[in-house]
């Protein structure tokens, strides 16, 4: 079982980034990746214009934390202040509470082209993932993609998650039917990975 509310230590501080709640502010850097079609080419949401992004980010700024079953927690990735363009939000990384019972995550994310192949996405999800496991006692984190998106398959292996499934054309996405790759991670492969000598984990916290 997992126990609600998710009401992390905001912001989480990695090495080069800040994750957070999405602010209003935030509007012009969430319509550079939200109205890019190779951005949103394997993601549900549409190509959206001004007024379509800031109704998402809208409900976003409410999405920073999860009191019940099938929400999603949704943080704002922020360039740290080491990196050039410090305070840009690059993208955003999402954590959803799939099964209470089975104590079961899904996790999601979005990267802005301009900074892709530079490690921000691997370092986001990576923090989210040591959220889950270590702070909200996840069982099983699983990440959902549309197959014939390489690089977040890629992502997902660093990350070490396996692919457990390929699903052939078992969903009608913007206009075709196409295949569906489940990868996944349990938290003793996690707390392998991540402290194969056996010590506790760590969430980072808010300097």
């Amino acid at each position: 079982m997992v126990n609600l509310p998710w009401s992390p230590d905001l912001p989480i501080r990695t090495p080069r980034l800040e994750l957070r709640p999405h602010r209003s502010a935030d509007l012009d850097d969430l319509l550079v990746y939200h109205s890019d079609p190779e951005v949103v080419r394997y993601i549900p949401w549409p190509v959206r214009d001004r007024v379509q992004t800031a109704a998402a980010l809208d409900s976003r700024t409410r999405q920073g934390q999860v009191t019940a079953e099938g929400q999603w927690l949704v943080l704002a990735i922020e360039l740290g202040a080491s990196e050039e363009q410090a305070g840009r939000v690059i993208g955003e990384v999402l954590l959803k509470l799939d099964s209470t019972t089975d104590a079961r995550g899904e996790l999601g994310y979005a990267m802005t082209a301009d900074v892709a192949g530079r490690g921000y996405a691997t370092e986001a999800a990576r923090a989210v993932l040591r959220l889950g496991f270590e702070e909200f006692g996840l069982h099983r984190i699983v990440a959902r993609l549309d197959a014939r998106n390489d690089a977040s398959a890629r992502l997902l292996r660093r990350l070490g998650l396996r692919q457990e499934a390929h699903f052939v054309r078992d969903e009608f996405f913007k206009g075709e039917w196409t295949d569906t790759l489940v990868f996944a991670m349990l938290a003793e492969e996690w707390e392998q990975r991540e402290n194969p000598d056996g010590r506790a984990g760590h969430i980072p916290k808010a300097l």
